[in-house]
């Protein structure tokens, strides 16, 4: 709220303009507002923000395959995150070549479909080291084979399938790959006018480099846009793993496969008794036959035992735990 002018200045601006000392045209236009131009075949349905959470999640998602992808090229797999942005779907679509590979993902329980986009000279070199080859893409580009998208397809499925976990923290995602289209004209899962945000993968194969695309419809994730703020991405993760992954770290541990043994004796013998030995020689220790064992976990001492046997094997009966803390 302004300043509020009391009667005596009220007065003195009256007299001011009455005289002519004030122009009253000087502060015509002083209150107008700047407008800011607005494009309806364009709205801006994601911000900043939002673009920038959906940075953070495929760069956790590009973690996830450069972890997994060796397994199948047998080569060292890099992975980067290099741009995110919002587009009209039709100026994604216009922008794809022919040969294209694209996979038509259901993103359930969110409404409608989104896009993985591979580039075709990926394309051609993931399927030669599926096959037993360098991993060289081709010279000049074709269409597809039938049974190069089969192998394609497995692929796909894979990236599909690692799309759950980076998007836990906003939603639950059940991911399904439902075909593989080499044809941008078929792919038209939204309205050319349709709002998108892409995100743009940089994808180092060996020596082989191209782009991966992911794109994401506003109509897809208009229910959960509320969600994708760093602010509200980061507390819910904070939670999640005070709580998740300190079950998964016991879990881990409590499967933990560690030496134990039991020292029945000890003693001293010379070398040239060591090297004397035969079979049915005495050797005499230092423990009677009452007397409790040690019982070592990996290199401490843990617990006292007796010496004992169960069904056909040596065993040993706890009977005391060594707490050194």
């Amino acid at each position: 709220m302004g300043d509020v002018l009391s009667q005596n200045e009220i007065d003195n601006l009256l007299k001011a303009l009455s005289s002519g000392e004030l122009d009253a045209e000087e502060f015509k236009g002083s209150g107008e507002r700047q407008v800011k131009n607005y494009d309806f075949a364009r709205p801006s349905k994601f911000s900043k923000e939002h673009l920038r959470t959906l940075e953070i999640i495929f760069e956790h998602y590009g973690r996830l395959l450069s972890t997994n992808l060796p397994a199948y090229f047998r080569k060292n797999v890099q992975i980067e995150v290099v741009s995110s942005e919002a587009v009209a779907y039709s100026e994604f679509t216009n922008a794809l070549s022919n040969p294209v590979l694209l996979g038509i993902v259901d993103f359930s329980p969110l409404e409608g479909n989104i896009i993985i986009e591979i580039a075709d000279n990926l394309g051609y070199a993931m399927v030669d080291r599926m096959l037993g080859g360098t991993g060289v893409p081709l010279e000049k580009a074709r269409d597809f084979t039938e049974i190069e998208l089969i192998i394609m397809e497995r692929i796909f499925n894979v990236c599909t399938n690692l799309l759950s976990e980076p998007w836990e923290t906003v939603v639950h995602l059940e991911p399904r790959l439902i075909r593989i289209e080499t044809n941008s004209q078929f792919a038209q899962i939204i309205a050319p006018s349709e709002m998108i945000s892409i995100i743009t993968m940089n994808i180092k194969i060996g020596n082989v480099e191209g782009m991966m695309n992911v794109c994401l419809p506003y109509a897809c994730l208009e229910s959960v846009i509320d969600k994708l703020n760093t602010k509200y991405w980061f507390s819910t993760m904070q939670v999640k793993d005070d709580e998740s992954y300190q079950e998964l770290i016991e879990m881990a541990i409590a499967k933990a496969k560690i030496p134990i043994k039991a020292i029945l004796g000890r003693s001293s013998i010379s070398v040239n008794d060591f090297l004397g030995l035969q079979a049915g020689d005495i050797i005499k220790l230092n423990t009677k036959i009452d007397d409790e064992l040690e019982v070592y976990v990996g290199n401490l001492d843990k617990f006292k035992a007796l010496p004992g046997a169960s069904s056909d094997a040596y065993a040993v009966r706890i009977t005391s735990i060594i707490r050194e803390e």
